[in-house]
């Protein structure tokens, strides 16, 4: 895969957050939690993953779009991309 370093950093740091936040759902699970604290992190994990997913997805497509739309930025990308989600 061919990724700018510089855009992916903060993908991921977002990839490593979620691994902590994953490490403490399954600390959770392991301590006999309540079913929404583990429910309610476990959704942040899944939408931090989603949004790296879409992070990625909007620097490879960047490339494309720009040939169409040069003014318009990775965040105006990323979020035009969300809104389909």
């Amino acid at each position: 895969m061919d990724l700018d370093p510089t855009d992916m950093k903060p993908v991921l740091n977002r990839l490593r957050r979620a691994q902590g936040q994953l490490t403490a759902v399954i600390r959770m699970i392991d301590e006999g939690q309540d079913c929404t604290s583990v429910v309610t992190q476990l959704a942040a994990v899944s939408s931090a993953l989603d949004r790296a997913g879409f992070a990625i997805i909007a620097s490879t497509l960047e490339k494309c779009v720009k040939q169409d739309d040069p003014e318009l930025d990775k965040a105006q990308l990323e979020k035009l991309f969300l809104s389909l989600a």
